[in-house]
């Protein structure tokens, strides 16, 4: 298995420091079709993430495979524009790479962002969902990024998940989504493995046990960002429904459509939360 080593870490988050002054204490992910945000980071760098030792390459359309390093409402961030997924052939550990690295650089903050298909019925495309918990079925059966040598420097072998999802920033994201007149949702998200979309049975079962919203992504990175103390804010851009009843294939494609809904409300929400910190 690939398991990155404390030396790759290390020698990637020397990489992007010494390409520029920026200091990032805020860390943004940008999930599929979400990236109109990243043009908005100003004074900085803007890298292709194949150049940063050992960064994993997006392969999937929607995520650019952009590293951008600057500012946003006046905070030093790190933006990844683009990520990459287990079923693109990466190892758990290694898609938890980029967190690694950002943890190393000194981020304390994590805004991680996906499009996500609805499985609340009441949820519609176009709408954002603050996640407020995640169901990590793929941890369950095994596939974790922390899988490996434990590296203490960044947390304990067995961290705790009680609160994945940092409260004060959820609280934070609800006062500038009421302030804007943003339309909020708060939910479960699960994170399956792809690429497959999910059939008829799969999304029964995913409403029995209370999950609001699926994709495939976001579990393996919170995972790492709360086992070396990274504060996470989670938001899902909800962009199909789930088809249970023999509806209209779902397809990437609407993912991307989606997305360009769901980008304005996503950044007016996050540099909210950004004023604000």
């Amino acid at each position: 298995m690939d398991i990155p080593t404390r030396a790759e870490i290390e020698a990637a988050a020397q990489f992007l420091l010494g390409s520029t002054d920026v200091r990032p204490r805020i860390a943004v992910v940008l999930g599929s079709g979400l990236g109109a945000l990243a043009e908005q980071v100003t004074g900085g760098i803007d890298l292709l993430a194949s150049r940063i030792p050992g960064w994993p390459v997006s392969t999937v359309e929607g995520h650019a495979g952009r590293v951008h390093l600057g500012l946003l409402e006046g905070h030093p961030v790190i933006v990844q524009q683009g990520r990459v997924h287990f079923y693109e052939g990466y190892s758990m550990p290694r898609i938890g790479f980029p967190i690694r690295v950002m943890q190393q650089m000194g981020v304390e903050v994590l805004i991680a962002t996906n499009a996500a298909g609805a499985v609340n019925p009441d949820y519609q495309p176009g709408e954002l969902m603050l996640i407020r918990d995640h169901l990590n079925l793929l941890g369950m059966a095994g596939e974790s990024p922390l899988r490996g040598p434990n590296l203490d420097k960044f947390g304990p072998r067995f961290p705790d998940m009680t609160e994945a999802y940092d409260r004060e920033l959820l609280e934070l994201a609800r006062r500038v989504a009421a302030e804007s007149g943003l339309h909020l949702r708060e939910g479960v998200y699960v994170c399956l493995a792809g690429p497959s979309f999910e059939t008829p049975a799969d999304l029964r079962f995913l409403r029995m046990v209370g999950v609001d919203a699926v994709g495939m992504s976001t579990v393996p990175e919170v995972t790492v960002a709360r086992q070396g103390g990274t504060r996470v804010l989670g938001i899902s851009g909800i962009s199909n429904k789930a088809n249970l009843d023999g509806g209209p294939p779902t397809s990437h494609a609407e993912v991307l459509q989606a997305g360009q809904v769901i980008g304005p409300r996503l950044m007016a929400l996050i540099q909210g939360v950004l004023r604000r910190l």
